[in-house]
């Protein structure tokens, strides 16, 4: 695929993200996500998390030819989490140890930050290893455009108050998804409700389901 000068795009939705977990009041840490089994507070310790894997990447170069790009570094399956995964319960016990929202707050803003500082200083042609494979930092970078809409979506998904993602951010996603997916969602859905039918985060409607035709019966795309 070749993103190599996404880096702006993976900038702007990793700023709006941290943005929007800073500007939810205390008592959303304790309202559901759209993550099945996680409330807020676990899905921004999980985003602490993630932030930590892109400094870590950033950081391992590797010598060999890239193995995967920004669509394919997606391990992809039809069945929806649960929430019953060790790793997932694992992110429920370490976001209930940080006790007030201010605390989580802090450090997404502290590891986050040098995240966003370290993919902004990042050369796109860099070859970067991680989960057993190799790609370019731009692929990588592009590749967390979707993680951060997709999550902020989750984050959203119970407060309707909050800022959506940013609309660049949205499309691109598509525009990963459709990659991800082989075909492209009809023109009628919305970016955002490509996003959240084709993952499953939502059932799609009668009409979305008859728009979709064959490819209802493929769905969902679950990343991982």
């Amino acid at each position: 695929m070749g993103y190599r000068g996404e880096v702006e795009p993976f900038t702007r939705s990793w700023a709006a993200l941290r943005t929007a977990v800073a500007e939810l009041p205390d008592e959303d840490f304790a309202r559901p996500s759209g993550c099945a089994g996680w409330l807020v507070r676990d899905l921004v310790c999980h985003l602490v998390i993630d932030a930590q894997d892109v400094l870590i990447t950033l950081v391992t170069p590797a010598d060999t030819e890239p193995t995967r790009d920004a669509v394919t570094y997606w391990e992809v399956s039809r069945t929806p989490p649960t929430g019953d995964d060790p790793l997932d319960a694992l992110v429920v016990r370490l976001a209930a140890a940080y006790e007030e929202p201010r605390l989580l707050k802090f450090h997404l803003d502290d590891v986050g930050s040098a995240a966003g500082r370290a993919a902004g200083l990042a050369d796109p042609r860099l070859r970067v290893g991680t989960r057993d494979v190799v790609l370019t930092a731009g692929d990588y970078l592009t590749a967390y455009v979707l993680e951060w809409t997709l999550h902020h979506l989750d984050l959203i998904a119970h407060l309707p108050d909050a800022a959506e993602p940013p609309e660049e951010g949205l499309a691109l996603s598509r525009e990963l998804l459709e990659k991800i997916a082989g075909t492209a969602f009809p023109a009628s859905f919305s970016d955002r409700d490509a996003l959240l039918v084709g993952t499953g985060r939502r059932a799609p409607t009668g009409a979305e389901t008859a728009g979709l035709g064959a490819s209802a019966a493929r769905l969902p795309f679950v990343l991982g």
